[in-house]
């Protein structure tokens, strides 16, 4: 096994132990060593990796997220005297558990619990789960959703929300719906934003042609894309020819060769930068620069869109951190003041993400 291999496995085995964390809160090294098929000091070392980076904290026996408060706890209590709120996202890895854990934190504040629960990308129509949620237990008293707004039944579910007696919140997703096309009250990250930033950071270094990579099946696509051609535009910098690219699903056969005509597409035009969603992506074209023998960011400066797994990848990735807790608290204030106060306006909260310059940018080889 080469160097190179080995480095990448450990690579992906920390992003395991990160994801663990990110979906448990806290992890154990028995449990993680028996998950990962390693040896305990192997788990040990990955964690006292993830410390030193400032991404985990250590705990007796295990590992907890950096930044964790001890006495909020993951899951609220089931008899908090505030009742329930309902939550319902599309995935409950990656991007969502920041956003849940959130939302548990700030629901605990204010004496409610969370009741969680997982959709799909690919679910059509939420309303028999979202039915679920207001009957469990003594019922929701507010919902969380994140809904499909490209499913057949989307509009369908919109209208069914805003009918719906008690607060609705919409999560990374904004919309209107009834008759009167009123909208609904919504908590979303400025991703626009993000991209324009990752294009303003790479100008700044003195690249003059960015190109944008984006995951297809991402309902923040658009607006990535119109954040880089904004920035693209603002900057002066040459849009002829640069990189701009959907990517399929991770599942897809193709996946592999479409991350390889990415790097030939940016090594054809000249395409000196790009902005890749999400860090998958960012690392596979990262891998498939260096197999070919093309530094990163000696010839090619990378930026990731999410910062879930960026900064463990070596080298560390720059990338594009959305307030994932943030928002998930956000959405909870939105429905603890729609409680207290029936009659407020609706309100559209949206929070900004944040650039993380690491290893993957520099200036372009002149």
């Amino acid at each position: 096994m080469t160097d190179g291999t080995t480095r990448h496995l450990a690579v992906s085995r920390r992003a395991q132990v990160l994801d663990a964390l990110h979906r448990l809160g806290t992890v154990r090294v028995s449990d993680l060593a028996t998950e990962l098929d390693v040896t305990p000091v192997t788990v040990r070392r990955d964690i006292a990796q993830l410390v030193a980076e400032g991404l985990a904290q250590r705990v007796h026996g295990g590992a907890t997220l950096a930044g964790t408060e001890p006495a909020v706890e993951a899951h609220p209590v089931p008899d908090a005297p505030g009742g329930t709120i309902g939550m319902l996202v599309p995935s409950l890895d990656y991007y969502w558990p920041g956003v849940a854990r959130g939302a548990e934190e700030r629901a605990a504040a204010s004496g409610l619990r969370v009741r969680l629960r997982g959709s799909s990308y690919d679910t059509e129509d939420e309303r028999p789960q979202l039915e679920r949620l207001l009957r469990a237990g003594d019922g929701a008293a507010a919902l969380l959703v994140a809904p499909a707004l490209d499913s057949p039944h989307a509009g369908d579910v919109l209208d069914w929300l805003a009918g719906l007696d008690v607060p609705v919140v919409l999560v990374e997703r904004t919309a209107r719906a009834g008759d009167g096309h009123a909208a609904l009250e919504s908590v979303v990250t400025d991703h626009a934003l993000g991209a324009e930033a990752a294009v303003r950071h790479l100008a700044d270094l003195g690249h003059r042609r960015v190109g944008i990579a984006l995951s297809s099946h991402s309902p923040h696509t658009p607006d990535l894309r119109a954040g880089w051609a904004r920035a693209v535009a603002a900057c002066g910098l040459d849009a002829s020819d640069a990189v701009d690219v959907d990517l399929p699903d991770r599942r897809s056969p193709d996946w592999q060769d479409r991350m390889e005509e990415v790097v030939d597409a940016a090594l054809r035009t000249g395409t000196t930068a790009l902005v890749v969603h999400s860090d998958p992506e960012a690392m596979a074209v990262v891998q498939h620069c260096e197999d070919r023998g093309v530094p990163v960011p000696g010839a090619l400066s990378v930026v990731a869109y999410d910062d879930e797994v960026a900064g463990l990848f070596s080298p560390a990735l720059t990338a594009v951190r959305p307030p994932r807790a943030w928002v998930g608290r956000a959405a909870v204030d939105l429905a603890v003041a729609r409680l207290a106060d029936p009659d407020r306006p609706v309100h559209r909260v949206v929070v900004s993400p944040s650039l993380v310059v690491r290893d993957s940018t520099a200036p372009p080889a002149t």
